[in-house]
C-alpha cells in the first residue's frame, strides 16, 4: 500500500492562497516548482514573509533553508513587505551616464533611505534596477508601475514630497 502523505492546508482563508495553490497543482507539487510558485506569492501577496515560505516549502516538500535560500539569491523577491508607493531607479548603462546614480542619491536623502529599503511610515519603497529597457528616455525611473523618462532632480523631488504627503 502505498504511503501518502498529507498536504500542508492553506495558511489562511484568503482566496490567493488558493491561487498559490494552484501553481504548485498545475506543477505536480513538483520541488523544480518553487521558483515560479514563489513568484506566485509574491505577486498576490507583495513580499515573502516566513509563514508563506514555510508553507510552499511543505507543500513542495523542500527544506525551508532551500526555499529561503532561493527567496534571498535573487534580487526579485522581497522578504520585507513593499511601501504604498515604488520608486524604481534605472541603474543601466544609458540612465547611469545620464545622471541616475545622482538622481539615486537624491531620492536617498529625500526620503532618508538607502535603494532596497521602504520609508519608517511605510509610504514609499525606494528600489533599483541594473536596466529596464527604456535606454531612450534615460534616465528613467518606474513611479508605481509607470515607466517615466527623461526624470531631473526637481521632477523627482516633486514626485517623492507628493507621496509624503
Amino acid at each position: 500500500m502505498p504511503i501518502t502523505s498529507k498536504r500542508p492546508s492553506l495558511p489562511s482563508s484568503d482566496k490567493r492562497w488558493r491561487i498559490v495553490a494552484g501553481t504548485m497543482r498545475r506543477h505536480g507539487f513538483a520541488r523544480e516548482a518553487l521558483i515560479e510558485t514563489l513568484h506566485t506569492v509574491q505577486e498576490y501577496f507583495g513580499y515573502l514573509d516566513k509563514p508563506s515560505l514555510r508553507f510552499v516549502a511543505a507543500s513542495l516538500r523542500v527544506p525551508l533553508s532551500q526555499a529561503y535560500g532561493v527567496a534571498t539569491f535573487y534580487h526579485y523577491f522581497t522578504l520585507k513587505p513593499p511601501g504604498k508607493h515604488t520608486c524604481l531607479v534605472c541603474l543601466g548603462t544609458a540612465c547611469y551616464i545620464k545622471g541616475a546614480g545622482q538622481l539615486l542619491a537624491t531620492a536617498e536623502a529625500s526620503l532618508n533611505v538607502k535603494a532596497g529599503e521602504t520609508t519608517l511610515d511605510g509610504n514609499v519603497s525606494l528600489v533599483t534596477a541594473r536596466c529596464i529597457g527604456s535606454c531612450s528616455m534615460a534616465p528613467a525611473f518606474i513611479f508605481d508601475g509607470e515607466t517615466a523618462g527623461n526624470v531631473n532632480e526637481n521632477a523627482l523631488r516633486s514626485k517623492l514630497a507628493g507621496w509624503k504627503n
